[in-house]
């Protein structure tokens, strides 16, 4: 299967089709964070070098997969040595997985899971002569650890372009009678109710209107990241009981991509393609590429360089890429949609989070912090981007018509409810 890349990467072995006219771009990061000074000064050999990484799950997760052979791809092409621990959880465990590899002579240390991050500042004031390095964290630029930092991509923009393919899907099922217009229903399974995930299944959602005004979506949580049979069941929900007729999802198992295969109902998955399990249902996918971050941090911290604080990736350094579509199922003129709406975001001439493109309800159950005219239209939004433990709005995210999603920090926080989106349980 090969792919869509659109820093011109590879995303699996075969060949790789650019869709737009995006250069690839410097690894400095895109985000707003400050430089902060990399361990030691001058080069070390990259043969005595020695990475380490920390991954929630195992490869049987598609989301710590991704992370995997992007540290191996990574630590391949610059010579250093990988030190890999799996299975390791939000916990007092991910400390001493970090304190471990610090001690065995790692000079970065890597960690994938949100709920790492505590543990990955506590890691790094104990061992201040090594960087490390949280993937999805928050708290990096307001720590002020020179040996602390953050990193994202621009992921949003993969998910507005998968849920393209996806509205141009629910149009042909329109057009053939599979459906009504007012059936386009799709159904999203999400792991937790953080911004991340809603920044998420927000912009899918916001592709697939661009093209089928109609399509309204459910979304519902299952408290866990990884977790198959949850992820299956609620795949299953969203089709038998609610009556979604597409499903998406942010969560990492193959549990709703095979609810879909045995129920032929269309599927977008999320960090690599599901094609050889699910060929009757698979339309596409996107993925954060972890490899040009790896690249540049390592490289960094080899070199005694600066890291920066936070670290966004974006379509230019090769970040965000989408998977080929799966012709036998997607719509006619589903690529040459792509193609479309990805050179607009490359000119800028597209904001994934335009405010003219939705509306907005403010009500005293959600978006207190948001401001909206008298037709709904979001005009201001205080984003919590210096997290703190009551969640209040600190950063003005909305200016020039669109929400600046991850300009601020790399990690998102965009969590803004949107008319048209049904939250079926906000517990998690």
């Amino acid at each position: 299967m090969s792919q869509i890349s659109f820093g011109r990467r590879e995303f699996l072995k075969g060949s790789s089709v650019a869709v737009g006219a995006g250069l690839l771009g410097g690894l400095a990061g895109c985000g707003g964070g400050s430089g902060a000074a990399a361990s030691g000064s001058g080069s070390a050999a990259a043969s005595d070098f020695k990475a380490g990484f920390i991954f929630l799950h195992d490869e049987n997760s598609t989301y710590d997969k991704n992370f995997m052979d992007a540290a191996k791809a990574a630590c391949e092409e610059l010579g250093v040595k990988a030190v890999l621990k799996t299975n390791i959880d939000e916990s007092e465990a991910c400390q001493q997985a970090a304190e471990e590899l610090a001690d065995q002579g790692c000079g970065i240390v890597f960690a994938d899971s949100f709920g790492h991050e505590d543990y990955m500042i506590e890691a790094a004031k104990e061992f201040t002569d090594v960087q490390f390095s949280h993937a999805t964290g928050t708290k990096a630029h307001t720590e002020g650890l020179d040996n602390y930092h953050n990193a994202f991509a621009s992921i949003y923009e993969g998910r507005y372009l998968a849920g393209v393919a996806a509205g141009l899907k629910l149009n042909e099922m329109i057009a053939d009678g599979t459906i009504t217009e007012d059936k386009a229903h799709m159904g999203y399974v999400g792991a937790f109710t953080y911004a991340e995930v809603i920044s998420g299944y927000t912009s899918f959602y916001l592709g697939a209107k661009s093209v089928c005004p109609s399509v309204t979506m459910d979304v519902t949580f299952t408290g866990s990241w990884y977790d198959q049979s949850a992820e299956q069941e609620a795949a299953a929900r969203l089709i038998d009981e609610y009556g979604c007729v597409l499903i998406s999802q942010h969560a990492d198992s193959m549990g709703a991509p095979s609810a879909c295969e045995e129920r032929n109902v269309p599927n977008v998955s999320y960090n690599g393609s599901t094609i050889d399990a699910c060929p009757n249902t698979f339309i596409v996918s996107s993925r954060i590429d972890w490899t040009p971050y790896y690249k540049y941090a390592i490289q960094a911290a080899m070199n005694g360089d600066s890291i920066d604080t936070d670290w966004t990736g974006d379509l230019s350094t090769g970040s965000v890429l989408l998977t080929d579509i799966n012709t036998d199922v997607a719509a006619e003129g589903t690529q040459d949609a792509i193609d479309k709406a990805l050179k607009d975001l490359e000119s800028g001439d597209l904001h994934v989070f335009d405010t003219s493109t939705f509306t907005v309800t403010v009500d005293d159950k959600k978006n207190a912090n948001a401001k909206v005219d008298g037709s709904g239209v979001l005009t201001s939004y205080m984003a919590d981007v210096d997290t703190d433990e009551a969640f209040e709005g600190d950063t003005e995210a909305v200016s020039d018509g669109y929400f600046h999603e991850s300009e601020y920090r790399s990690a998102p926080y965009f969590d803004v409810q949107i008319d048209g989106i049904n939250l079926l349980d906000t517990q998690f």
